[in-house]
């Protein structure tokens, strides 16, 4: 009874600190069966896609008990997942052999990463605005990558020019940032707003341009 008393707060911080890995893995290995098996059901099965696959998935599972950890080694998480999730992306639709359709999430995925980013906020107002305007104009861009997803599949067939009001979405974002920068007391207030305006207004000025057909 004594050495069972002893051995079992040693055991207890040991289970804690692999439940991350075991679920990981196990979220690894779920994902893996589950595209091989949909690629099987399709008849579209390209067996070799197998080797950028599973190391994909052995890369994003590595950076979740990174994330579940927290502090300093969260961030490092974060690129692990995000890269991991990216090349397995490449590998899932390789497998199924529809890359030539599938290409827009390859715009999709890279800008969801930085825009996951946003609840990461730095102390300095400047650095803070400037993430957020990143942080939203990353969000943009993945809803330009589902619109051109979408237009793959020939869901919507829209006119000429209709980039241009992804465009101008960026140049508010921009612009509503810099009026965000206006309230903050800081000695380089004025020319961190200057910087933020100009391209603001030059994007929304195109976006309009393109959007009319000028």
């Amino acid at each position: 009874m004594t050495v069972e008393a002893e051995r079992r707060p040693l055991a207890d911080p040991y289970s804690r600190s692999s439940r991350p890995w075991l679920v990981s893995l196990a979220a690894a290995g779920l994902a893996c069966a589950t595209v091989a098996t949909a690629a099987q059901g399709s008849g579209r099965f390209h067996w070799w896609a197998v080797f950028i696959l599973v190391p994909a998935a052995l890369i994003a599972s590595s950076g979740g008990p990174l994330l579940a950890r927290g502090g300093g080694r969260a961030f490092g998480g974060y690129l692990l997942v995000c890269v991991g999730t990216l090349v397995f992306a490449v590998g899932a639709l390789l497998m199924f052999g529809v890359m030539g359709r599938g290409w827009p999430l390859m715009v999709v995925l890279p800008c969801l990463a930085v825009a996951g980013t946003y609840g990461w906020r730095a102390a300095d107002p400047l650095a803070r605005g400037l993430h957020r305007a990143v942080a939203l104009l990353a969000l943009t861009g993945a809803l330009l990558g589902v619109t051109l997803q979408l237009i793959q599949v020939d869901l919507i067939q829209p006119e000429t020019g209709w980039w241009g009001g992804f465009l101008m979405l960026a140049g508010v974002i921009v612009l509503g940032n810099a009026v965000e920068l206006a309230r903050h007391r800081m000695p380089y207030r004025l020319q961190a707003i200057t910087l933020l305006v100009g391209p603001a207004v030059v994007a929304f000025l195109l976006g309009l341009r393109f959007l009319r057909g000028w």
